[in-house]
């Protein structure tokens, strides 16, 4: 071998930015990504997703933990809750005896989309601010509360406390009663301010 050249691979083009926020999430994560552009999230696997007008999703957040990821886009805020939530909704809105109003709240579960906000390190700097003083305006999703490295984010999920809940996880029975009980504020507020009409 004397007098050969070692072949030395190319090196590889640096990953666009969609690409190393596919790479987080499918790598960093261990989240499933819907393929093409825009980037999205598959619901159902690790998580499963409650999204709430941002005034309900506010009053909601003392019931979540400080690692619990929720995401912002435009007016609605989407909470992230352990998988098989979604299922679970109707039951447990019965339950609180909020199953025959109805609510602007719905859940993602198997089989959903949602968009993928950047990438914290990136987030911040795509992030406009929200008229309610929450970040992503623009109709861009971005975190509030983004998840953690190495699959810990889906032990800080809300889920229901009957079902052998970890010590410290986040109530799901809870979280959803407070913002049912919001987005019916919202609704009322909303059905008071409407000028009457008279014939």
């Amino acid at each position: 071998m004397v007098g050969s050249v070692p072949t030395v691979p190319s090196p590889r083009p640096p990953l666009d930015p969609g690409d190393r926020a596919r790479h987080w999430y499918e790598s960093t994560l261990g989240w499933r990504t819907a393929p093409g552009a825009p980037l999205r999230l598959l619901v159902g696997h690790r998580f499963d997703v409650l999204d709430v007008p941002v005034e309900a999703g506010r009053a909601a957040l003392r019931h979540l933990g400080p690692s619990s990821p929720v995401a912002v886009q435009g007016g609605r805020m989407r909470l992230l809750v352990a998988a098989g939530s979604a299922e679970e909704l109707p039951g447990l809105l019965d339950w609180l005896e909020w199953g025959a109003v109805a609510l602007d709240l719905t859940a993602l579960g198997a089989g959903a989309l949602m968009d993928a906000p950047p990438p914290p390190d990136r987030g911040a700097a795509a992030a406009g601010t929200h008229p309610a003083g929450l970040p992503g305006s623009q109709g861009a999703a971005v975190w509030l509360r983004p998840p953690g490295p190495g699959g810990g984010a889906e032990v800080s999920l809300p889920t229901l406390s009957a079902a052998g809940s970890r010590a410290g996880t986040p109530d799901l029975v809870r979280l959803v009663d407070t913002v049912a009980t919001q987005c019916h504020r919202i609704r009322l507020l909303c059905a008071c301010a409407q000028p009457l009409a008279f014939s």
